[in-house]
């Protein structure tokens, strides 16, 4: 969600106060060696395919007005709307790979905006971020984006009319929950009957207390950050509501926990942080979950919570949860939801599988030594991993690191790999082919194929990637090499692509249409191969070990299911690679290959051949890879 997450992470996990109580990892994977079998993993598909989850920046994705004013208004520079998400968009979409995609920024969040006819109160520019504001400021957590709408006074009939056309172009659909905070301005207007709002039961005069929805700082008004860096509100367009201040009373802790009437101007200010039970010494005021329910399914964990009393957030967030099942979506991606405890995930996911077992749960988290827990005991299907395999892959794009690295990463992660979320761009990531990052989108593809082949857990991509969107530009608040979350804006590369209404790629460069094909390839292999959904050998410390051509900005892996045998290498560099890529024969046993001659062909292009040669029990691979070229060598008979 937030770049400055490390600056509440030390905040966050005093308020939380967890300890690492599931099982332990299992021991790391070695390397395959001549002399020892090659220590694999099976890796258990959630579904029958293996899910491509498609993100899109909602008010962005169907905005093809080319202004992009910095600091644009709506009548500026335009703004996307649900309709733009046309069938022959989501047929697009779909054909491209993806069985999943997410509506970032569907709910409704602090804008400014007028919207008072619709019975929406004004948001205060002091207290949003940017213009079109945060999509983790939530302010309705039962309405849409009235931005969103062709017609606001229908924002929610059109927005369930969107899922429909996704179920019906194959895609399921799921959004946002935001946790651990809300705008300062959170006010539902469209909240069912009898459903009361955050904080409108709390007892303000005490800094905590159990049931109350927020933390307060009792006898202090709130005081607007001290700007930094020449930061005017819109901009610095005159505005009757920008005047350095906004009305709270008492002042409320900001969303990543700092705790001053008066945050600073780094803290999320535009937010306020949610109590789920944790005083603000860090102890819990909520039932524990027993240790051996790590290893018991959502059901008994259901059971388990159908008999405890818990705090009110957690039953407010339940009721959202199931408000948005109940009107068709098919999941969540839950943000910052480390900072949250893990028994309130338990809670409300036991809840979530009762009502749909398919549902789709991805958290948002970034500390690794607690990875286990919120699968286990928090019954999480997917977690983020970037810290783990996306910073490891970076490092080696960026020339900082090696490839040893990712190797060690998937060495720790053998037992939960299926559940971990693998990209390499989403809404806080800089853009693969931004100069701050690679600088083009063919770097990104050894990147994009090994994330997407290394195991049987879903693969992000952010609308764009695909055709390598640089994120040029000074959006207003939201700056270069990240496309903006905060402002009305256009994507270039997507502007292209939908070419007049048509979403054909009319309008693509040849670069683009070369890229859109390797990622269209890449994803719907990825999706369908049993042999990604099975076993996986590490391939590069061997290599590392026995083949002189094989260096540290090359990696390789093995992955098969039964029959299905693939081989898997990827060249980072900018230059050509010339080797001998090395199979242990203990792979070779394990395959039942004998001496002999085996053809390979590559799953993403027909016209690359090569042969494995097999003597003495060991396999050889003789290669040329062009810059930045990658291979899923199919092992043939």
């Amino acid at each position: 969600m937030h770049k400055n997450y490390w600056l509440s992470a030390a905040i966050a996990l005093a308020a939380t106060g967890l300890s690492a109580c599931g099982p332990e990892a299992a021991a790391p994977a070695q390397a395959a060696t001549e002399d020892t079998p090659a220590q694999t993993s099976q890796h258990t598909a959630h579904s029958a395919q293996k899910p491509v989850i498609y993100q899109v920046m909602t008010r962005l994705f169907g905005n093809t007005n080319p202004t992009n004013k910095p600091w644009g208004t709506v009548a500026e520079n335009g703004v996307g709307k649900f309709s733009d998400f046309t069938p022959e968009a989501l047929a697009q979409i779909r054909n491209l790979g993806a069985t999943t995609i997410w509506y970032t920024g569907a709910l409704h969040h602090a804008l400014v905006g007028d919207y008072t006819k619709y019975g929406i109160s004004n948001d205060d520019p002091d207290v949003v971020k940017g213009r079109a504001g945060s999509p983790y400021a939530i302010k309705d957590y039962y309405s849409v984006d009235p931005d969103l709408a062709d017609d606001p006074a229908r924002r929610q009939q059109e927005f369930r009319a969107l899922i429909e056309r996704s179920h019906a172009a194959g895609l399921k659909v799921i959004m946002d929950i935001v946790p651990n905070h809300v705008a300062r301005t959170y006010e539902s207007a469209a909240k069912p009957e009898g459903v009361r709002d955050f904080g409108a039961d709390d007892d303000t005069s005490v800094t905590y207390a159990r049931d109350n929805n927020f933390y307060y700082v009792p006898g202090e008004d709130f005081k607007v950050p001290t700007a930094e860096g020449g930061y005017k509100p819109l901009g610095g367009e005159a505005n009757p509501l920008v005047d350095g201040k906004f009305d709270e009373r008492p002042a409320e802790w900001t969303g990543n926990g700092a705790r001053a009437a008066q945050p600073a101007f780094d803290d999320w200010y535009e937010t306020v942080k949610l109590n789920f039970g944790v005083r603000p010494d860090g102890s819990e005021d909520f039932p524990k979950l027993p240790a051996d329910y790590a290893e018991k399914d959502y059901r008994a964990h259901a059971a388990f919570w159908a008999d405890q009393d818990v705090p009110d957030t957690w039953k407010k967030f339940r009721d959202i949860a199931q408000y948005w099942l109940d009107y068709g979506v098919d999941g969540f991606r839950y943000d910052m939801a480390g900072m949250v405890p893990v028994e309130f995930w338990s809670y409300l996911n036991s809840s979530i599988k009762m009502r749909n077992p398919d549902a789709v749960l991805i958290a948002e988290i970034y500390t690794p030594e607690r990875y286990r827990d919120y699968i286990r005991l928090g019954k999480m299907d997917y977690l983020y991993d970037k810290v783990g395999t996306y910073d490891a892959i970076r490092a080696v794009m960026e020339g900082k690191g090696s490839t040893d690295a990712i190797a060690n990463v998937q060495a720790n992660l053998q037992d939960i790999a299926p559940h971990l979320l693998h990209f390499m761009e989403n809404h806080d990531e800089q853009r693969i082919a931004s100069s701050e990052f690679a600088g083009s989108g063919a770097a990104g593809k050894p990147a994009m194929l090994v994330s997407a082949t290394l195991a049987a857990s879903p693969t992000l991509v952010y609308f764009g990637q695909e055709l390598g969107e640089r994120a040029e530009g000074d959006a207003g608040f939201g700056k270069a090499s990240r496309t903006t979350i905060f402002d009305y804006w256009s994507v270039p590369s997507v502007r292209r692509w939908i070419d007049g209404g048509k979403y054909d790629g009319g309008q693509l460069s040849a670069d683009e249409k070369q890229l859109r094909s390797f990622y269209r390839k890449l994803l719907n292999f990825s999706a369908k191969d049993q042999a990604l959904r099975g076993q996986y050998a590490d391939l590069h410390q061997y290599n590392r070990e026995h083949s002189n051509g094989y260096d540290e900005q090359l990696f390789a892996f093995a992955r098969w299911s039964g029959d299905e045998k693939l081989v898997v290498v990827a060249n980072f560099a900018d230059a050509p690679k010339q080797l001998t890529l090395k199979v242990p024969a203990a792979l070779m046993q394990q395959w039942q290959l004998r001496d002999g001659s085996y053809p390979l062909g590559d799953q993403l292009d027909e016209n690359v051949t090569a042969e494995m040669q097999v003597k003495n029990g060991k396999g050889e691979i003789a290669l040329q890879l062009p810059a930045y070229a990658s291979r899923i060598f199919r092992v043939g008979k």
